[in-house]
């Protein structure tokens, strides 16, 4: 419930969360600091006394016991489930309320259903895996995963703020190093906190060294500056390809970031506007850019038959002082616009009454909408079909 009130008070609210600097810094520390505990050095607990008051009302014969029997197993398992839960509570952050209700359910079910079960066939837990060594593997692993997620949130910081130091390169080789120690952990080349060496390979962590051997390798074109470098399985999650190391990157063809200067070259060829709103943190905007803008048939009409302007709602630049201003929306609420993003975000709400990204829209060159505008789609036909029904309707107008 209050995720749903976040967004209808503030409908950009979410993306505010996705790009917000500030935020996706202090979440690359906290994944770091998740790591660090799934490695052992120290384990994230609640303070003893908490779990001793919610013990202690456990024993109500009535849904307040229930309640606190459910609220102990929450704090005394908080070291284990705290990590996985902010995992996974920030990495639905951006989707908006629905995602973050599911995940938090979803949480809540996973937890509490073994408890059902094993009540309903307590056979069952004879047959449980006892604790030990497989339980340390596993969250070390879990370590190397989180540290993952952290450089991808650094990466976010970086994109939105154009520092240059997480760039595309940089990032899959970071990720190629994570993959590759994971590996040789998994291998037993090392030990990390109270792990040990395994005596035996079992079936399921040849399958993990497998999977996290083979991942790694995948990811090793990505360094390179080749046509193999684009590493579709994994796209939206690495910073763009034209943001990176090479000079002149394979594959990379900068659009317009200017809506004016679009609509001065959609006059000057007569050709319609397809507006692209984008944002340099947005996965799904890397996954259109990546898997469907490729397609032959998609990029012949982009390139000839439309001007493509990019429009990024978390870019952080700062407006001329002359064009700051506070806009009072169609719905009366004030947005105050003061970077180009702003401009952008207030500029798509205001006129095609959406925060979320991508959308895209087509637009004469005397600014008049010639279809639907669309949204998130991996199925290039579908896309291609959208682009060839605004060009129509441009002919016909």
């Amino acid at each position: 419930m209050p995720f749903h009130i976040a967004g209808e008070t503030n409908p950009d609210v979410f993306n505010n969360i996705s790009t917000n600097v500030g935020l996706n810094i202090f979440f690359f520390a906290i994944f770091v600091v998740f790591a660090l505990s799934f490695f052992g050095l120290f384990e994230i607990t609640l303070p003893a006394s908490i779990a001793n008051k919610a013990d202690s009302r456990s024993g109500l014969g009535n849904i307040a016991g229930i309640f606190f029997m459910a609220l102990t197993l929450a704090i005394v398992s908080f070291s284990c489930t705290g990590p996985i839960l902010g995992t996974l509570l920030v990495g639905v952050a951006d989707g908006g309320a629905w995602p973050l209700t599911f995940g938090a359910g979803g949480f809540g079910l996973a937890l509490g259903l073994p408890f059902a079960l094993f009540a309903l066939f307590p056979n069952w837990l004879s047959s449980m895996p006892r604790s030990g060594g497989w339980m340390t593997d596993v969250k070390v692993v879990l370590g190397f995963v989180e540290l993952a997620l952290a450089v991808k949130f650094l990466a976010n910081a970086d994109n939105v703020q154009q520092w240059g130091i997480l760039k595309r390169e940089v990032f899959i080789g970071l990720w190629i190093i994570i993959g590759a120690l994971t590996t040789l952990y998994l291998l037993g080349a090392f030990c990390i906190g109270h792990s040990t060496k395994p005596k035996r390979f079992g079936l399921v962590r040849w399958i993990f060294i497998v999977l996290f051997g083979a991942f790694t390798i995948y990811l090793v074109p990505g360094v390179t500056n080749t046509k193999w470098a684009r590493l579709s399985f994994i796209s939206g999650f690495p910073p763009p390809v034209c943001y990176s190391l090479y000079q002149h990157p394979v594959n990379c063809e900068k659009p317009l970031l200017d809506y004016e200067l679009a609509l001065a070259e959609a006059k000057k060829q007569n050709k319609p506007i397809l507006i692209d709103f984008t944002g340099w943190a947005c996965v799904n905007c890397r996954r259109m850019e990546e898997n469907v803008w490729t397609n032959a048939r998609v990029e012949q009409l982009m390139k000839e038959e439309f001007i493509l302007v990019s429009l990024y709602v978390d870019e952080r630049t700062p407006l001329p002082a002359a064009d700051r201003m506070v806009y009072t929306m169609k719905n009366g609420t004030e947005k105050t616009i003061h970077t180009v993003g702003d401009r952008w975000t207030a500029f798509q709400l205001e006129n095609f009454d959406a925060t979320a990204q991508p959308q895209y829209a087509i637009v004469s060159p005397d600014e008049k909408a010639l279809t639907k505008t669309k949204f998130y789609t991996l199925q290039p036909s579908e896309f291609a079909e959208w682009l060839e029904c605004g060009l129509k309707a441009f002919r016909e107008k």
